[in-house]
């Protein structure tokens, strides 16, 4: 059976086959990327940060350390339920099986991060969500991007697509940019 690279029947579907169907808990090159997001987050403590997509809970258990509270949420309740147990020792961090588009408007973030998300929306899915997504964010706000730049046919659009619909966006101001091999990072400030 096929589905949709964006339902949650694919991505359970995935972490049913395999606990960590991407290696984000044992790839140097996750590790790497882990690393690079957290230096571009070191400018500031953040009070409520949210992770849509937050697979097996990798990032999410880093993402506790410079922010009070995180909230995190994948569509697959068996990738959450691995996150819960990452992250069973963090009381600021809360955890649900959900969607992005069931959470929207994300309110009350300081911080949102949109890791390895984007690419599985279409570019006109992509340009609504983000669209609501940065209209609804309080001024002041950190949105966080980083994408891989290779292809897969579970894939909607390129990582560099993602990024350029975010550039496009009027209300965002680009604060910091990388670019490394098999990934790209931007960070923006709500104005």
């Amino acid at each position: 059976m096929s589905f949709l690279p964006s339902t949650a029947a694919f991505f359970e579907a995935k972490y049913r086959d395999s606990a960590d169907p991407w290696s984000f808990a044992s790839s140097a090159y996750e590790q790497g990327r882990y690393a690079v997001i957290l230096a571009a987050l070191q400018h500031r403590r953040y009070r409520n940060a949210v992770e849509p997509g937050c697979s097996v809970g990798v990032l999410t258990e880093r993402l506790a350390a410079i922010s009070d509270r995180v909230e995190a949420f994948d569509l697959s309740p068996t990738a959450v339920e691995q996150a819960r147990q990452r992250c069973a020792q963090l009381p600021n961090v809360s955890l649900t099986a959900s969607s992005l588009c069931e959470r929207l408007p994300l309110l009350g973030f300081d911080l949102i991060i949109l890791s390895e998300i984007g690419y599985y929306f279409t570019p006109s899915e992509w340009r609504c969500i983000t669209g609501r997504l940065v209209s609804d964010a309080a001024p002041g706000t950190t949105i966080l991007a980083a994408h891989w730049l290779g292809t897969s046919p579970d894939h909607r659009m390129h990582g560099d697509e993602v990024h350029a619909i975010l550039r496009e966006n009027a209300l965002l101001t680009l604060a910091h940019q990388e670019r490394h091999q098999g990934f790209r990072l931007d960070r923006w400030e709500r104005r």
